[in-house]
């Protein structure tokens, strides 16, 4: 497949931005700045990118606790998504959801999700309906590889597979469903979805490229009436399963070696197909992206927070999308 210099500077800013997303959010809530949870979605970047790059607004995906990186590949502005971390009035769901249940439907980011493997049953909604109104749209539903397990993940694969539903599953194989190690060897995800009767591939999620093609066509596919596809892209996890976590469960000198291979973002730049990507134009891309995260953060911190009476509205909503009290 033939990129444009265009697509791999769109392919790097977005993969950049999510991993100086991640180290900036880090540092601000060590320093107590944010509050809640977060999970860290580094060393993950080319999956979500490589997922999300062919979407329009009229596709949707449904996210996990680590969404983040989910967000930003699939459009969602920084700026909604700072004042939402910081929990701010003006947040992407104005400050009710923080991390965990980060949202946003204008962009067809059906929401981050705290319930393990609680976001494939919706997205097989948002595909019926893409099939029901012939928008030509489809979904996508990211699965970590503990959530593989889920009854409701093997009930959203029997419902896409008897419908015949414009939808693609996304498990995001890193090793670890929390602190457990994954005993299962690559490509068992895989196997088992494809015994429902879909096509199912594993590729390595360190490599955009890879991920890219197997996306781009699971997307063709389902755009075309060809029904489901199974994805399992393998990555480590760089970090614990929640920021804080010691891993006293994984060995320093596995977790090292993880680090070093698996890096999205150095194997992006080292492919021969991103040579038109020289030093100038990834410095640029750089210095962009690190000063928007110092005006979203500085902005986010300064946001007001939601007022007590807040708390009564985003409670019900009428089918003409207001909001009812």
């Amino acid at each position: 497949m033939d990129y444009h210099l265009d697509e791999l500077s769109r392919a790097y800013r977005l993969m950049k931005t999510i991993r100086e997303f991640e180290e900036r959010i880090r540092s601000e809530y060590q320093q107590g700045k944010l509050p809640g949870f977060i999970h860290m979605y580094r060393n993950q970047e080319a999956i979500a990118v490589g997922a999300c790059i062919d979407m329009t607004n009229d596709d949707y995906i449904a996210s996990t606790h680590r969404g983040h990186g989910h967000c930003i590949a699939k459009g969602c502005e920084l700026e909604g998504m700072m004042l939402e971390l910081a929990c701010k009035q003006d947040g992407l769901c104005n400050g009710k959801g923080g991390s965990m249940h980060i949202a946003d439907m204008t962009k067809g980011m059906l929401g981050a999700n705290a319930i393990v493997g609680g976001g494939p049953p919706i997205a097989a909604g948002a595909a019926l309906t893409a099939k029901t109104l012939q928008t030509g749209g489809v979904s996508m539903a990211f699965i970590g590889d503990g959530a593989s397990d889920q009854g409701t993940v093997a009930e959203a694969l029997n419902l896409a597979v008897v419908l015949q539903l414009p939808m693609i599953f996304m498990y995001e194989n890193n090793f670890y469903a929390e602190f457990t190690r994954n005993p299962k060897p690559e490509g068992r995800i895989a196997e088992r979805a494809g015994a429902f009767g879909m096509p199912s591939i594993v590729v390595d999620g360190s490599d955009f490229f890879a991920v890219h093609a197997a996306c781009r066509e699971a997307i063709e596919r389902g755009r075309n009436g060809g029904g489901p596809t199974a994805i399992e892209a393998v990555s480590a996890r760089y970090y614990g399963h929640f920021e804080g976590d010691p891993q006293a469960y994984r060995d320093d000198a596995e977790m090292r070696a993880q680090r070093e291979a698996g890096d999205p973002l150095p194997r992006f730049l080292q492919d021969s197909r991103t040579e038109g990507l020289d030093a100038n134009v990834i410095a640029d891309i750089d210095r962009e992206i690190f000063a928007e995260l110092d005006r979203t953060v500085e902005l986010a911190l300064a946001a007001a927070d939601p007022t007590p009476e807040k708390l009564y509205t985003d409670v019900y909503v009428n089918y003409e999308g207001r909001a009812m009290q």
